[in-house]
């Protein structure tokens, strides 16, 4: 079984900087992807970003100037600049992994983190 952690989310003033970060820890043998996704209240959750283990990123396309994803051992952040009200939502993190060599990838989520973007 996997485990996704995410933190770094709060209450931030509109123009502030973030930085989330999901740790991915449990029976890991391989992740592809790792990536965010966010829900706004009455909202689909949709795509933020995600990077391949080969580091490849792709972006919402109406995100990508404020938003950036990096990746370490395990882990993900997301980095926010410039955060606007509409950025309030519940950022979930995901991942796709693969617990032994021969297994299936396997989708896993983190319980989400509130992000609150208001003055």
């Amino acid at each position: 079984q996997v485990q996704l952690v995410e933190s770094g989310g709060g209450l931030m003033q509109p123009g502030g900087s973030l930085r989330l970060s999901c740790a991915a820890s449990g029976t890991i043998f391989r992740i592809n992807v790792m990536g965010w996704y966010r829900q706004a209240p009455g909202e689909q959750r949709e795509l933020v970003a995600r990077i391949t283990s080969g580091g490849s990123t792709n972006y919402a396309d109406p995100l990508k100037d404020r938003f950036t994803i990096s990746s370490g051992k395990n882990t993900v952040y997301l980095q926010i600049n410039k955060l606007k009200p509409e950025d309030t939502a519940v950022y979930y993190c995901n991942a796709k992994v693969k617990t032994t060599y021969y297994g299936y990838e396997n989708d896993y989520w983190g319980q989400g983190t509130q992000v609150t973007v208001s003055s």
